[in-house]
């Protein structure tokens, strides 16, 4: 099966770092990354697609932030 997630955080090296372990973790890059800004708070966000193929079939009790 194939997962998908969409990390997201403010635009620090966090961000960079959550991306950077996903990709340590085997789940590959979906398309490009994006960047909004948020009002409320005054800070751009950063948004990246990551899939990963896994043996197994999907269901909503998948955990996504394991695998």
């Amino acid at each position: 099966m194939k997962l998908y997630r969409f990390l997201s955080d403010d635009d620090t090296a966090a961000f960079c770092h959550k991306v950077t372990a996903a990709l340590n973790k085997g789940w590959m890059l979906h398309g490009g990354p994006t960047y909004a800004h948020d009002a409320a708070r005054g800070v751009m966000r950063c948004g990246q697609a990551v899939v990963k193929d896994v043996p197994g079939d999907y269901s909503p009790e998948v955990s996504l932030s394991d695998a």
